[in-house]
């Protein structure tokens, strides 16, 4: 028996390979409460991705002391004024933290506190994210290509996505004069 493996995974032509990859994608159908402008939302074309999501998962879903492994990818685009993004969302357990690493593209890292503090942090390729345990995070695309990052998180943290689903962030992210600004979420 050799002791010298392949990797179970391996990030060929910018997608992961293996056996143990889950694939899932965003729709505008799928996304109908994290926009601002409602209206601008139901005129979009529900079959509209706005993300797709790869990950592997090479141990059980809340095992304490495994990590996860995953790759986003934010389409360009907006709804109203409001960049294509993610859902959002804080862990099951808030404490635990994640890293984001961007590959290719541009965009913010929204951050929100459980005060609901909220503010930004910019992507590009090459740039590190720590996100702290406690903090919600949801990412949105500025730029003109295909947002990638890929994220790292401990495989016990889970997602707590109704908490953003129904209170949203304090702040939305909007194209004005062509740049991206944080605003009061007044909804």
């Amino acid at each position: 028996m050799s002791l010298i493996l392949e990797p179970a995974v391996t990030f060929i032509n910018e997608q992961l390979e293996g056996k143990s990859i889950d694939k899932i994608d965003r729709k505008i159908k799928d996304l109908t409460d994290i926009f601002y402008d409602k209206q601008a939302h139901a005129a979009m074309p529900a079959d509209t991705i706005v993300y797709e999501v790869e990950s592997y998962f090479p141990v059980k879903q809340g095992t304490e002391g495994g990590l996860f492994y995953g790759i986003t990818y934010i389409h360009p685009g907006t709804v109203g004024d409001e960049y294509f993004m993610t859902k959002g969302h804080f862990h099951k357990i808030r404490n635990r933290a994640e890293f984001y690493c961007t590959l290719q593209g541009e965009g913010m890292l929204l951050l929100m506190d459980e005060e609901g503090k909220t503010w930004a942090e910019k992507m590009y390729p090459g740039s590190v994210h720590y996100i702290p345990g406690h903090i919600a995070h949801r990412t949105a695309n500025t730029g003109d290509i295909i947002l990638s990052f890929s994220a790292f998180w401990p495989s016990d943290a889970g997602h707590d996505y109704a908490t953003i689903s129904e209170h949203g962030f304090s702040k939305i992210l909007v194209k004005q004069n062509g740049k991206p600004v944080l605003m009061d979420n007044d909804k």
